[in-house]
């Protein structure tokens, strides 16, 4: 709930304009945002039902990509999940510092737009 409420909060702060009324950007950005989430949870539990060694970057990578193809709240969303998520893997997981500097790059790539497959481990079913 909270999370909701910081969404509608920053789309409204990030969104006011003179070109289009507030409510209406916000409107797009929330929807967005809450696309964004959702692509994130869909490249997480396709990589947990995956279970495939290596193929957690390809995955982080994915869900970026697709969040951040949704436009401005989607990549917001984005970013907010990854950054949580990796700091709280940092400190519980005891991969390492190594490993979540990856995660992070990969996370990078594909809200900037890179193709996921990069991250793709030969081998890896093509249903993902």
């Amino acid at each position: 709930m909270r999370l909701w409420l910081c969404i509608a909060l920053l789309s409204l702060a990030l969104c006011a304009s003179a070109d289009r009324p507030a409510i209406v950007r916000a409107g797009h950005f929330v929807r967005d945002a809450a696309g964004g989430a959702w692509d994130m949870y869909r490249a997480y539990r396709d990589m947990r039902r995956a279970n495939y060694r290596g193929a957690d970057k390809y995955f982080h990578a994915r869900g970026n990509y697709d969040a951040a193809r949704r436009g401005p709240g989607g990549a917001w969303a984005a970013r907010v999940i990854s950054d949580a998520r990796e700091n709280w893997q940092s400190g519980v997981s005891g991969r390492g510092a190594e490993d979540t500097r990856a995660d992070q790059e990969a996370n990078r790539w594909g809200r900037s737009g890179g193709d996921p497959n990069r991250y793709r481990p030969a081998g890896l079913p093509r249903r993902y």
